[in-house]
């Protein structure tokens, strides 16, 4: 028998049973599609990871004080000296691998505007942080230095906070609370989209770090220092100068560990890739089970479809047809069973995928190594789990098999 004969035999045959044949492929379509809709999932998540890190800024350092390691723990942040203004303007000064170095004080505080009130993250920095961290204003405008020098109460504010708190009045202009003190909107940033999951930076207020220390927080320490790097190639000299200035400005002796610490934005990346990463691999995997189910679905209904075809195997061998022939034309069906179904699983995983964006709001990216890895193992599942029904009905002897009821 030729190949087109006994690829037409074969068809005709899963034809001839045609809801039992769609049954056989359910298993098949459910796993690639739940394969290609998992690795979506995971991949749209690490996408949007980069993405926010890539909004909030790049080759960035973050600088925080903390007490040594004792015991093999660390101890509670700033427990024995804190970032002041005094290591801002030293390192500015000194440090070469890095191009701007900017203060961050934080805390959650009640905004109110006449009768409406929101919680909200406040953010206490100096004027360049808008460039740094990439902040583009929509209305109004930044403030500058001198509000810095001047203590002014100032504050530009992120649109989810307009959306909550003004409604559709223009908010540039008027006056908010920020706990008891009262401040004059001056700006609106533009909406960056970063919500869900992580810090939401356009539901903030930014104002001068100087005015958030005294008249906000009531401190004079800060709690962290962003610098940005000239170069991504300059991270381990900028970590071996900053620590060397801070030592020098905190007076740490040779034998004292530092009371301060470094991360780098590809310390989070790399975490958060790892993270996403090892989440994709297990979605996928529970996924795959449902592709090993539907093909042990498959080599049931190849055996029993052995047994019901056995004088049927029995006439072919007896009018010709070699074992080859017969063992082809199984391992032909329950390819084309696999192939079918990994076809329509992957048309259904991409709308899974798409609704789930759609109406769910989750971040997915369909990549198309997925939908070929999808397409290959269904592919492999079809041959593995269709060789020992096939090999089976290639065994028949004719004679035996032209007797069988």
């Amino acid at each position: 028998m030729i190949l087109g004969e006994l690829i037409g035999v074969s068809i005709s045959s899963l034809q001839a049973n045609k809801v039992r044949s769609f049954l056989t492929m359910l298993g098949i379509i459910i796993g690639v599609a739940a394969v290609i809709t998992m690795i979506s999932l995971g991949q749209g998540a690490k996408k949007a990871v980069s993405d926010r890190l890539e909004a909030l800024g790049t080759n960035l350092l973050y600088i925080r004080s903390g007490a040594p390691r004792m015991g093999g723990v660390r101890g509670p942040v700033g427990a024995l000296e804190r970032l002041d203004e005094k290591d801002l303007k030293r390192l500015k000064a000194e440090c070469t691998a890095v191009d701007n170095i900017v203060p961050e004080i934080t805390g959650s505080r009640q905004v109110i505007y006449g009768n409406s009130n929101w919680n909200t993250m406040v953010i206490g920095t100096s004027p360049e942080y808008f460039e740094m961290r990439n902040f583009n204003i929509a209305e109004g405008e930044e403030f500058t230095q001198s509000d810095v020098n001047a203590f002014r109460r100032v504050a530009v504010v992120g649109p989810t906070l307009v959306e909550n708190v003004f409604g559709k009045v223009d908010p540039v202009g008027k006056s908010i609370r920020i706990g008891r003190i009262r401040f004059d909107v001056i700006g609106v940033t533009e909406s960056k989209g970063l919500s869900g999951g992580w810090m939401d930076y356009d539901d903030m207020v930014l104002i001068p770090y100087t005015t958030a220390q005294k008249r906000v927080f009531g401190i004079d320490y800060l709690n962290r220092l962003v610098a940005r790097l000239k170069d991504e190639s300059l991270v381990q000299p900028a970590y071996l100068e900053i620590e060397r200035i801070l030592r020098e400005s905190h007076r740490l002796r040779p034998d004292q560990e530092n009371d301060f610490f470094i991360q780098s934005q590809s310390d989070f990346t790399e975490a958060r890739e790892q993270a996403t990463q090892t989440l994709t691999y297990l979605l996928a995997g529970v996924a795959l089970v449902s592709l090993i189910v539907g093909g042990i679905g498959i080599m049931n209904i190849m055996l029993v479809s052995v047994t019901e075809r056995t004088r049927e195997i029995g006439v072919r061998m007896a009018i010709g047809a070699r074992r080859r022939d017969i063992l082809i034309q199984f391992v032909i069906e329950s390819v084309s069973l696999s192939l079918l179904g990994g076809i329509m699983g992957i048309f259904m995983g991409i709308g899974g995928s798409w609704a789930l964006a759609k109406f769910f709001g989750w971040s997915t990216f369909i990549a198309p190594g997925s939908v070929a890895l999808s397409f290959l193992f269904a592919f492999a599942v079809g041959i593995f789990f269709g060789i020992y029904p096939a090999r089976k009905a290639s065994l028949l002897h004719p004679i035996e098999a032209l007797r069988y009821e």
